[in-house]
């Protein structure tokens, strides 16, 4: 199946102008992009077990793919949290208020999902996908700094790249530095200059005949990454 960004080049929002996704939750746009990651996947799981959307044999679908986490890739995971709600709060189960206890449980169990790395891109990088995912879709339980990076790097996870110890760090120790009116700007410019770097790569190592982000990576990493350890 291919998935959600794969083999894109970080198309623009007409929305919001950013990179596709990376506007999200404030972009309605690149909020339902980032919702169609984790929805497309269900509605291709749906047929596989005669259901159809809405009633009651989708929640007992979801309550058995909730109920069995390490068999479940991510996406369906989250999709079908989202089809079930937190007695205490009443929101979508993970998506309530920061400190409801169900919620936070749902969160921590849901990293026992199965994550497989899409062919020809850096060992981790579904793994890095879906935790940003996970932040940009509950940015209530996050700091404003954690969102901003989050979603601002999504686009380029999508589209295969995964950043270098040295990256992160940098673009961490901006955010630590920079002043709060000028943050978002600041992190906006230094993503930017990765996604140029990193299109400027892929083109190279495509005209090379080589993978554009990891020639040795394996065809497929199925990985877990244990509950409650989302990072």
């Amino acid at each position: 199946m291919v998935r959600t960004g794969e083999g894109e080049v970080l198309p623009r929002c007409a929305e919001c102008g950013g990179y596709a996704y990376g506007g999200a939750p404030g972009c309605a746009v690149c909020r339902d992009l980032v919702d169609g990651i984790v929805e497309g996947e269900w509605a291709a799981f749906l047929p596989r077990w005669d259901t159809t959307a809405g009633g009651d044999q989708e929640r007992t679908l979801a309550e058995m793919v909730v109920a069995e986490p390490d068999r479940h890739d991510w996406r369906l995971v989250d999709a079908a949290l989202d089809r079930l709600r937190c007695p205490d709060c009443g929101e979508r189960l993970t998506r309530g208020p920061a400190g409801c206890p169900p919620c936070d449980r749902a969160h921590g169990y849901r990293y026992a999902a199965i994550e497989t790395d899409r062919p020809g891109v850096p060992p981790g990088n579904e793994h890095a996908i879906r935790v940003n995912v996970s932040v940009v879709r509950r940015p209530q339980v996050s700091s404003d700094s954690e969102v901003l990076v989050r979603r601002l790097l999504l686009p380029l996870l999508l589209a295969g790249y995964l950043p270098t110890t040295e990256e992160a760090q940098r673009i961490s120790a901006l955010v630590k530095k920079s002043p709060p009116g000028r943050r978002a700007q600041l992190v906006e410019q230094t993503v930017r200059q990765l996604a140029e770097d990193f299109s400027r790569r892929r083109r190279a190592a495509r005209a090379a005949g080589s993978s554009p982000t990891s020639p040795d990576t394996p065809a497929a990493t199925p990985r877990r990454s244990g509950p409650g350890r989302p990072r």
